[in-house]
């Protein structure tokens, strides 16, 4: 590593790191990035399918997702952002529908008439909501019931909600679901049809350019490099120690982890009230089984599972974004499940993983066997999903921490939407903005 002092050090590789490492070191700050893994991109890192990237978790963006396109367009890259017509299903009372259309919803039996255009108006209504802090106060549950009546309710998003929250479920913000139905009913093409994003070559690729374009700058990222407390004097950051024991100081120290973390490298350097503080957001873990096909399953790319004894509340079918031909004619599907750490399908090996999911799969697609999966991976994350309850607001940690220039951005400060890599970004540049400010000002 670097023998020169970094003026900033950022601990982390996700695209929060990533996106503040590029705008600190464009304005000709000296920035490191050092991330635990042994790769960079967090969340949307990827893994090698026969010479292809392909991401360890779903992704794409939306259409409106601004930050994560303006940074593409400085990167010059626009002309690699991929837009993909898409479909959206539900799976319910055994059963598929599509749900992508006004007449998708108009002809989904499982309502009654007036229902169906009670759902159906949710969206409209949800896209009008100017002050999301009015709804600050109900859980999703209660919004839903008051907005399209308790039959849509337990038909369509009581389920959906314990698939996505599991036990968490009735404590679930309105806001979180709110932005939800607002984000995904305005990402649509010119034509009206549903739309989302991809980026050629996959994230890694843009990952790729991203950390180019920081060595570029005269920047660093260090993989593999596992940090594991804080230096500090007087009240003010100096520096990091590495697990190593390697010590790297620096004028400021961006957190991008998750604050179980963060609160780690925290314990000694900040005050007790305030660490309790980065422990009362909750997380839930993610188990993700990755299958490689030689046909489809379905035509939707994401099919909701509104069924209490499937293992998981979504599954995605990639190649119905992304073509087959990228993946030289193979099918991907993700199968998505978000669910406390102490749940046994986060604690199964691999094996146990792919073998508990055949026959519930074989439940849903008859057609379906064992003899169509050529390959499969399972990915987990500990800390993927923020229980984002009631009041989430107060709750939130400020990104200036009691340390001086220790500065903190994760995707627990998303709010209020929902965490995803375009919102990463934003943080990330936010975060960069205000060091520079505080290293300008001494």
């Amino acid at each position: 590593m670097s023998a020169s002092k970094p003026h900033v050090i950022c601990v982390g590789g996700g695209f929060t790191g990533l996106a503040a490492a590029h705008d600190l070191a464009a304005s000709g700050l000296r920035v490191m990035v050092l991330e635990k893994e042994g790769y960079a991109g967090g969340l949307a890192a990827s893994f090698d399918l026969d010479g292809r990237p392909l991401e360890r978790f779903y992704h794409h963006w939306f259409n409106n997702d601004r930050d994560i396109l303006n940074l593409i367009g400085e990167l010059g890259c626009s002309g690699s952002i991929l837009p993909r017509p898409t479909k959206t299903g539900i799976y319910v009372n055994a059963r598929f529908y599509r749900l992508s259309t006004p007449m998708d919803l108009l002809r989904f039996s499982p309502l009654g008439l007036i229902d169906r255009v009670r759902m159906g108006l949710l969206v409209l209504r949800a896209q009008r909501v100017k002050d999301w802090k009015s709804l600050e106060s109900l859980t999703a549950e209660e919004w839903l019931i008051n907005l399209c009546g308790r039959k849509v309710y337990e038909t369509v998003w009581r389920p959906l909600l314990r698939g996505k929250f599991g036990p968490c479920a009735p404590e679930i913000s309105a806001v979180w679901m709110w932005n939800k139905l607002a984000l995904r009913g305005g990402s649509r093409g010119k034509s009206g049809q549903e739309e989302l994003l991809y980026y050629q070559g996959g994230f890694e690729s843009l990952i790729r350019r991203l950390a180019e374009k920081i060595r570029a700058f005269g920047g660093e990222i260090h993989t593999g490099a596992e940090v594991a407390g804080l230096v500090t004097g007087n009240g003010a950051v100096k520096g990091v120690k590495m697990a190593g024991g390697e010590i790297f100081p620096a004028d400021a120290v961006l957190l991008c982890l998750p604050l179980p973390g963060a609160a780690k490298l925290m314990a000694g350097h900040a005050p007790q009230d305030y660490l309790a503080k980065l422990s009362s957001i909750k997380y839930l873990a993610n188990v993700c089984l990755v299958l490689v096909m030689d046909r489809k399953l379905s035509d939707f790319y994401w099919l909701n599972v509104a069924d209490p004894d499937f293992p998981y509340v979504g599954i995605i079918e990639h190649t119905n974004m992304e073509p087959p031909s990228t993946y030289g004619g193979k099918h991907i599907v993700y199968l998505s499940k978000y669910l406390p750490e102490t749940e046994a399908l986060f604690t199964m090996d691999p094996e146990q993983v792919y073998q508990h999911s055949l026959p519930h799969l074989k439940r849903l697609f008859p057609e379906f066997s064992e003899s169509m999966i050529t390959g499969y991976q399972v990915f987990r994350s500990r800390f993927s999903q923020p229980v984002v309850v009631r009041n989430y607001s107060r709750l939130i940690p400020d990104a200036a921490t009691p340390v001086k220039n220790l500065i903190l951005a994760t995707m627990a400060q998303i709010y209020p939407e929902d965490r995803g890599s375009s919102y990463a970004v934003r943080e990330g540049r936010k975060a960069a903005a205000m060091i520079k400010s505080l290293l300008k000002s001494g």
